[in-house]
């Protein structure tokens, strides 16, 4: 047996080594989520060096930023990545998989799949990872009211990742994820001294318009916006029929 196919066999048994390895405990059913909690983690320091290496060379602002803004730049690159992927999954479990469907036996607040655990689970290594930066360089991304909101954050979803349980409703709020990239739009308009332009103004009335319309329940918003529109129409109706009557009335006197 020559060395090329003594290196190609060590070579395959290796692979299949490293595959065993995978299957049996990364993608594990017990270990799946710890897999995609540390997959969340790297992905964060994925994005923190990319938006790093992006500014650096698309935005001449970036490099008159200061060691606390640019730390504080990059970790919005991170919030605004992870708050598309979570709003994005958060939606299509909700309302457009079969997860919390009528096709399914059984309460929704006990429902749950490896999909909607992996997705959850990222959530929390991004958490993870955005509570250490706010402790490592406190008070600059943020005061107590973060540490709490990512605190009681972490705990809600890994309680509802290991029991099942109310991940219905851990979606629906995750939802409100949705604003988060207006919101660092607007910091870095106005880090970058745009808070005069066109681009802020807009960004700055869809926010409001977005984060009202997420807070409010399907029921609410036809309330809220469905009512009014049918009272205005029916109201002008009525105006109009006012009119007739007031012009007829002129008439006859005439």
């Amino acid at each position: 047996m020559d060395l090329s196919t003594t290196s190609v066999m060590a070579a395959k048994a290796y692979s299949y080594k490293a595959e065993s390895l995978v299957k049996e405990y990364l993608l594990a059913d017990a270990y799946v989520s710890y897999t995609a909690m540390l997959g969340g983690i790297l992905m964060c320091k994925m994005v923190y060096d990319i938006t790093h290496l992006v500014s650096s060379f698309f935005y001449k602002c970036y490099a008159s930023l200061t060691k606390a803004q640019k730390l504080e730049w990059n970790n919005r690159g991170i919030s605004t990545v992870h708050a598309i992927f979570i709003t994005f999954m958060s939606v299509y479990l909700v309302f457009f998989s079969d997860l919390y469907s009528d096709k399914l036996d059984g309460p929704v607040t006990f429902r749950s799949s490896n999909l909607s655990n992996i997705t959850l689970a990222v959530s929390v290594g991004y958490f993870i990872t955005d509570i250490a930066m706010i402790f490592w360089v406190y008070p600059s991304l943020g005061g107590m009211e973060y540490v709490l909101h990512h605190f009681l954050s972490l705990v809600s979803i890994v309680y509802s990742v290991n029991s099942g349980e109310g991940q219905l409703y851990t979606y629906m709020v995750l939802i409100s994820e949705g604003t988060t990239p207006g919101i660092n739009l607007r910091w870095y308009l106005d880090t970058a001294g745009l808070k005069r332009s066109k681009a802020y103004v807009v960004n700055g009335s869809f926010m409001v318009v977005a984060w009202l319309v997420m807070q409010m329940r399907t029921f609410s918003r036809v309330l809220i916006f469905g009512v009014p529109t049918i009272l205005l129409i029916m109201n002008t109706i009525w105006f109009a029929k006012i009119l007739r009557g007031l012009k007829k009335t002129l008439t006859k006197r005439e």
